[in-house]
């Protein structure tokens, strides 16, 4: 297995954990990264971008994220409550008038963050090019009922969740919410972190392999007596191996990063919203964010969780480890990107090789238990 990158002596665990999960068969190709107190300590990458195992990872590999494009997808809300152009309190159609039909006047833009809002799914068929072309999906939306009574529960909104916010996004700013990752937090922190990505970016971006269990979530919520409308339309594993997908802007989980391009992001709202010596977000508003919306059972894994306005709060997900102020956002079949503001940690962890656990995937664990474990 080959391995590079940087790691300072003192996280020297870290590099260990990294190469435990390819020495278990875990692993096929990714990376970690690390910033603590502004800097990178650790930025790794190993393995291969390809199933055949002809390319190896390099520094600049992208690999699709999944959920964790849901967190960055936050700190761009965040930055337009910041500047006054949105409140997380204000009903929906504030911003998007035709949001109002079939009694959905009433829905914040919080319970929309925060998995609260009935709309985690459509009540109409829709395929993956309504999805991809914008507008049929978020019409759709917005023409639909509630699936079930708004804040009355949590039930994760897997592909809807990106959609809502970023229609909310446009409606206020007029960019496209990839448009605007692009242009307001990618290139002012200089990470490579992409929500519909450039032609000219496709020779770097990796082979996604789906292992065992990684779609048994999705078999999960179809099963479900539950009107969850959750396969509508239904998530792929192997999505991200096509160019139609990586090219349009499915801000619920096509974001396509590297580990450092997660670290920096984090990094930078652990540093309390700051990066090299340059403002992104202030203090106040990343607190903001990152308080506690709701906390209970998710229906659509029959689990335990909580979220903030767009983050997962639960200590399970940073291995028990973490400050009670964490907040951030895994990926399905393993990405994970957090930021722990009270040790002052970014984190990222990409990977192609999506696999399913039970309970939490032992990559993570492994290196995340190896970070707090060098601290």
């Amino acid at each position: 297995m080959n391995m590079d990158g940087i790691c300072d002596p003192r996280f020297g665990a870290v590099r260990a954990a990294f190469a435990e999960c390819f020495a278990q068969g875990l692993e096929h190709g990714g990376g970690v990264s690390v910033v603590v107190h502004g800097k990178t300590v650790v930025d790794l990458w190993g393995g291969h971008a390809d199933a055949a195992r002809t390319r190896p990872w390099r520094q600049d590999t992208l690999i699709n994220v999944w959920s964790s494009t849901k967190g960055v997808v936050a700190l761009a809300i965040a930055m337009l409550v910041e500047r006054g152009r949105l409140d997380y309190a204000a009903p929906i159609a504030r911003y998007w008038p035709e949001f109002a039909a079939g009694g959905k006047e009433r829905i914040t833009l919080d319970q929309v963050m925060s998995h609260q809002a009935g709309l985690n799914g459509l009540a109409v068929p829709m395929d993956e090019a309504g999805m991809f072309a914008w507008t049929p999906f978020v019409d759709a939306l917005a023409a639909m009922p509630p699936l079930w009574e708004p804040g009355s529960r949590c039930i994760y909104h897997a592909l809807t969740y990106g959609h809502l916010a970023g229609e909310v996004l446009r409606r206020v700013d007029g960019r496209s919410i990839g448009r605007f990752i692009a242009q307001e937090i990618a290139g002012p922190l200089g990470a490579d972190f992409h929500v519909g990505l450039p032609d000219r970016e496709e020779s770097r971006v990796a082979e996604m392999i789906e292992g065992p269990g990684a779609s048994d979530w999705v078999e999960f919520v179809r099963a479900s007596p539950f009107p969850h409308a959750g396969d509508n339309p239904a998530p792929r594993a192997l999505a991200p191996n096509d160019r139609v997908w990586r090219a349009a802007e499915v801000p619920g989980g096509n974001g396509q990063s590297t580990a450092h391009a997660l670290a920096r992001i984090y990094g930078m709202m652990a540093a309390g919203g700051v990066w090299e010596g340059h403002p992104l977000i202030g203090r106040a508003a990343i607190e903001a964010a990152a308080r506690q919306r709701v906390r209970g059972m998710d229906e659509s894994f029959a689990a335990p969780t909580a979220f903030a306005a767009g983050y997962q709060m639960e200590d399970p997900v940073y291995a028990g480890r973490a400050s009670r102020q964490t907040f951030g956002h895994t990926g399905w079949g393993g990405a994970i990107g957090f930021a722990d503001p009270g040790a002052g940690v970014g984190f990222g962890y990409v990977t192609n090789r999506m696999l399913g656990f039970d309970d939490m995937d032992p990559r993570r664990k492994m290196l995340i238990d190896a970070v707090y474990d060098s601290l």
